[in-house]
């Protein structure tokens, strides 16, 4: 790992953190290929089942998650790097995965910022935070999945509005709007994300990614598919090791101690 991109274990959960607070968090080749890893050991990891994505603010007047490219990169020859072939742009927007990934959002996600945080499964946000694609505002379009990700999260109506104005949505407003899970105050929101990685810990693994993966797909695809998806999904847990853990747990009284398989 690159001290770019950190990555920290905490017991079943990976800490990830975007570490450019000088340049608010853009991204670069070396943000995308640090993200790209960081998703890479979080997979790998059989003892690890949920990860966090912060951002380092230190130092900054108005704190940002992350303001999306870094435009210097791409002005100096150096857009390519911005994206990975497995995981488009960041390395994360794109990227195929099991495991959910909590977005913690302490000040602005803009453009890719904003993108990114639309590709992570939950987003916990502090009450000074916004998202905004405002790409519009510089002849350029949301080309990371922010143009179909926002309208699902929130909305074609408020999205619509969005991204035609290039104007942030307020984190209250993004919480009444379902984009956000959980609102806390400023400089809490890593410590709540933790909590509700903490959380999903506690119900086992394989039923967490396999109910995810539906979850995600409830998108775009259609009931018959998705009936299919469930049932597969339901095969799968039910032929595991955590099945037979789970049910004798509950017999026992006792907190079940899941092995992921």
């Amino acid at each position: 790992m690159s001290d770019i991109v950190t990555l920290e274990i905490r017991g079943r959960v990976a800490l990830i953190t975007l570490n450019r607070p000088d340049a608010r968090n853009a991204v670069n080749g070396d943000v995308a290929e640090g993200l790209e890893a960081a998703i890479d050991a979080l997979e790998a990891d059989d003892d690890v089942w949920v990860g966090v994505l912060q951002a380092n603010t230190e130092g900054q007047d108005r704190p940002v998650f992350c303001a999306g490219a870094d435009l210097k990169a791409i002005n100096s020859g150096d857009a390519a790097r911005l994206n990975t072939e497995r995981g488009g742009f960041a390395g994360f927007v794109y990227r195929d995965r099991t495991k959910p990934v909590i977005a913690a959002i302490d000040g602005l996600a803009t453009a890719g910022g904003c993108e990114i945080t639309l590709a992570a499964d939950l987003v916990v946000a502090t009450t000074r935070s916004a998202f905004g694609l405002a790409e519009v505002k510089r002849n350029l379009v949301a080309g990371a999945g922010g143009l179909f990700r926002l309208p699902r999260a929130i909305g074609q109506a408020a999205a619509m509005e969005a991204i035609l104005t290039g104007e942030p949505i307020p984190a209250q407003r993004a919480f009444d709007l379902g984009l956000v899970s959980r609102l806390v105050e400023p400089g809490e929101a890593t410590n709540e994300a933790l909590r509700l990685a903490e959380q999903i810990t506690q119900s086992a693994p394989m039923a967490v990614w396999e109910s995810r993966k539906v979850v995600l797909a409830a998108a775009y695809e259609d009931d018959e598919t998705l009936k299919k998806m469930t049932n597969r999904a339901m095969a799968k847990v039910m032929s595991s090791e955590d099945l037979k853990e789970g049910l004798t747990a509950f017999i026992e009284k006792r907190p079940p101690a899941w092995k992921g398989r």
